[in-house]
């Protein structure tokens, strides 16, 4: 029987998935060695209960025994060097986090994974899966599709009996190895006993594929360079692993018109889908399922990706044990510091191995807060938002274009072409310093010349010499405090969902514009985090764009676009955002009915 999708949020009854996995027939053997202290097992064959193979390459103690298996299963094929597939990510983090390459010989890094040799020695067996239809592994390709998370709870159960493991599984790894872990949670596998989701999406329309309703660029990029390149049948034309001289990308090597014909058009299908659909919705997990204990990190600076969902999965998870940890720099450097290390470690120690370790005295939440300068202070907390918020609305001031606590009074509107920079809205300096925490929500009122409108919210600070102050993000070196974006046709609020602070958007129902009518809007900006300090300024963007720092942009050899300040999170498609309707003149309308203000989370020092 196949697998059902029931409770990934997606329609009850049968996965239906193209029966060419089931002609591909393999001759790839595993192979067990002992090398660099560890017991390595490559290409281990786990049948799926349709009969399609996954491969994992598994690393063990040398000592026999029964230890605790870290388990993460995508599509970046496992046999890819880091230092190879993601060479300027790879100088980054070893050279301002040295400690990363130390301690280990660096042969088993991979993009976005455990090292090995830091986890094994400690007692821990890691389980690397080629995800169904990628790398070594079988099967048709349909990435964050509820076959995948139904493949992953088996390998977990899998996992679980074999002679070397304790029958405890933990989930643990960077983006796509943490957005899957939310859809496999919620299936809720018997011997699935902590996750740690490390900046990782939880929402598969809002977080990846459309913000407020618009395209995401970055889908495609990465679809054809992190995942087509590493499509199983592949073969010759891909990168060999260099620990076994096999290609990452399987032991048959197929045409590009045979690969098509085996993978889904994920990267079309969504730009043709503007809605929410079932489809849609089957990826998105119910996380209130989620029942095992929870570690989710997120990254202040992940804005276009992963931030928010950190935020949603830790809300939404149904778990009794569950933590969020906040911290800034780069997508992948604090999930190999030492500092992430010992937090993952201290997690996995007290649900996998049992250790008295104090983790279940750690605070719920745990916040870097972040400071310009890239300083950050970590501090407990309890909850999130945090109970002590001071949920502060700032008007847009149309006449002197100030942003103040004060209601404006008047009427007035102010235009802008989508194509300008926009409109920009100051508190002025500062007269002390104020911490900034939580999610954020703008509320306004426009008209369009054309029967549409896309809106890019920027919130940003600016120094005394009026220089803007940016900050590393995940991905781009300079990103803004933090953005927001909403199609105006897909303005519909779900009544049960939305807060003030934090609008959530039905996306299934297009409300089209007449030309010159005034709609009112509410704009989610993702949740963020900073200390302005006294004699800077706070300044708010409405423009018809996306945001673009000043400088000169940045690149990463995994990225398809240099990056501006969005990172690699761009909504320009011209198919998505068609000049006619898209290029033209938006009209703010401020007045008493409802004045036009944004939503700060303004943090209170603790008394």
């Amino acid at each position: 029987p196949q697998p059902s999708n029931q409770g990934l949020g997606g329609p009850a009854g049968p996965v239906k998935t193209p029966a060419l996995h089931r002609k591909q027939i393999s001759l790839m053997q595993p192979i067990t060695e002992q090398k660099d202290g560890m017991m390595i097992d490559w290409d281990v064959p786990i049948v799926m209960s349709d009969g399609t193979t996954m491969r994992a390459d598994i690393f063990r103690p040398i000592t026999p025994g029964q230890y605790p298996a870290i388990l993460t299963y995508g599509p970046y094929a496992k046999g890819l060097p880091f230092q190879v597939g993601y060479k300027t990510a790879w100088h980054r983090m070893v050279t301002a986090y040295p400690e990363v390459a130390q301690g280990t010989t660096n042969k088993y890094q991979s993009w976005e994974l455990v090292d090995p040799e830091k986890w094994v020695p400690d007692g821990y067996v890691c389980v690397r899966i080629d995800s169904r239809g990628a790398g070594n592994s079988e099967g048709f390709l349909d990435v964050w599709c509820a076959l995948e998370a139904q493949d992953q709870a088996e390998c977990i159960e899998w996992t679980a009996v074999q002679p070397w493991c304790n029958g405890k599984v933990g989930l643990n790894g960077i983006s796509y190895y943490a957005m899957n872990q939310w859809q496999t949670a919620a299936l809720q596998p018997p011997h699935l006993a902590a996750m740690c989701a490390w900046e990782g999406a939880s929402d598969y329309y809002r977080e990846l594929c459309r913000h407020g309703g618009i395209l995401s660029d970055f889908f495609g990029g990465w679809y054809l360079r992190q995942v087509k390149s590493v499509q199983y049948g592949v073969g010759e034309k891909a990168e060999k692993n260099p620990n076994n001289g096999r290609s990452v990308a399987g032991d048959i090597t197929l045409s590009d018109e045979a690969l098509a014909q085996r993978r889904a058009s994920s990267d079309l299908s969504i730009q043709g889908r503007e809605m929410m659909d079932e489809d849609y919705l089957s990826r998105i997990p119910d996380l209130s399922k989620i029942k095992a204990p929870v570690l989710s990190a997120g990254n202040w600076g992940g804005i276009g990706l992963h931030p928010r969902g950190n935020f949603e999965g830790f809300l939404g998870a149904g778990s009794e044990h569950k933590w969020l940890e906040v911290h800034g720099d780069t997508h992948f450097s604090h999930f190999y510091s030492n500092y992430g290390l010992a937090l993952q470690k201290k997690f996995f120690g007290y649900f996998l191995k049992g250790e008295k370790n104090g983790w279940d005295q750690m605070p719920k939440v745990q916040l870097n807060i972040r400071h310009p300068g890239e300083k950050f202070v970590w501090r407990a907390e309890h909850e999130w938002p945090l109970a002590r918020t001071q949920w502060t609305k700032y008007y847009l001031h149309p006449q002197d274009m100030r942003l103040s606590p004060e209601e404006p009074i008047g009427t007035q509107v102010l235009s802008y072409a989508t194509r300008s920079e926009g409109l920009s809205f100051s508190t002025g300096p500062l007269k002390q310093d104020m911490e900034i925490t939580g999610p954020m929500a703008a509320r306004l009122r426009l008209s369009s010349d054309t029967r549409d409108a896309d809106v890019f919210l920027a919130v940003r600070v600016f120094d005394p010499q009026g220089k803007e102050v940016s900050f590393i993000g995940s991905n781009d070196p300079r990103t803004p405090v933090g953005l927001g974006w909403l199609r105006a046709s897909h303005r519909k609020l779900d009544a049960k969902k939305s807060l003030p602070y934090r609008p959530f958007h039905t996306h299934d129902e297009k409300q089209l514009l007449t030309p010159g009518q005034v709609v009112a809007l509410d704009v989610e900006i993702w949740p963020t985090c900073i200390v302005v300090p006294k004699g800077h300024r706070i300044v708010l963007t409405v423009r018809g764009k996306d945001y673009v720092y000043a400088g000169e942009a940045a690149t990463l050899s995994n990225m398809k676009n240099p990056m501006r300040g969005c990172g690699p999170f761009e909504h320009d498609d011209p198919t998505d955002r068609p000049p006619a309707i898209f290029d033209t003149k938006v009209t703010l309308h401020f007045g008493p009915q409802r004045p036009a203000a944004v939503f700060l989370p303004v943090i209170p020092a603790k008394g």
